[in-house]
């Protein structure tokens, strides 16, 4: 064992005064490192908690370099939000699977943290997204469908319909055309389940 002067406590094999292989780190601040070591740093598989402060309950368990959370790994919130998939320099990148306590799930691509490429998003009133993501929003082409069997297909731009769409109703009745902030704006035609069209802006 090895107490630094900040308090900080380290239990594991010492090589020049720093673990090497398998060990233990804890932090004064509620901070917990269990798991695979290299020069002292958290390298390979490990998991690392929070036993207090702004993170309290919260739990990573999976691959690190150079003591960040990066290859494979899940992170559970205490709230019950949940991430499982791949990390880089601590952040999820790649692929992975997001959940929160409400039940909305996102499966698809991450960059650096934020939904970034292919995903599906699926919400806890039977929503369902599938289709192009950028910085965290619906942005691209995607299809949105709703619970009722509303159905948009089309480009979305920030998170919101943006652009050439097609709108399908329940009942049959169609709008094509264009889109702008999330509602139709521009031109566009309105088509009845009866086949009555109007076109117009």
């Amino acid at each position: 064992k090895l107490t630094h002067p900040d308090g900080t406590k380290c239990e594991g094999k010492f090589k020049d005064f720093e673990i090497v292989g398998k060990g233990k780190l804890t932090w004064n601040d509620g901070e917990k490192y269990v798991g695979e070591f290299k020069d002292g740093t958290p390298n390979g598989k490990g998991t690392f908690s929070w036993s207090k402060g702004k993170w309290k309950g919260d739990k990573y368990v999976g691959e690190f370099k150079d003591g960040k959370r990066d290859g494979l790994g899940t992170y559970t919130h205490s709230e019950g939000h949940k991430y499982k998939g791949e990390w880089k320099d601590g952040k999820p990148h790649g692929q992975g699977i997001d959940t929160d306590a409400n039940g909305q799930k996102f499966v698809g691509e991450f960059s650096y943290g934020k939904k970034n490429g292919k995903g599906i998003l699926t919400l806890p009133n039977g929503s369902k997204y599938i289709g192009e993501w950028k910085n965290g929003d619906q942005h691209g082409q995607g299809t949105e469908t709703r619970k009722d069997g509303t159905k948009y297909v089309g480009m979305w731009k920030s998170g919101k319909k943006y652009g050439q769409g097609r709108l399908t109703f329940p009942n049959g009745n169609k709008y094509i055309g264009e889109w702008k902030n999330g509602n139709q704006h521009g031109q566009g035609t309105f088509i009845w389940f009866n086949g009555n069209k109007f076109e117009g802006k």
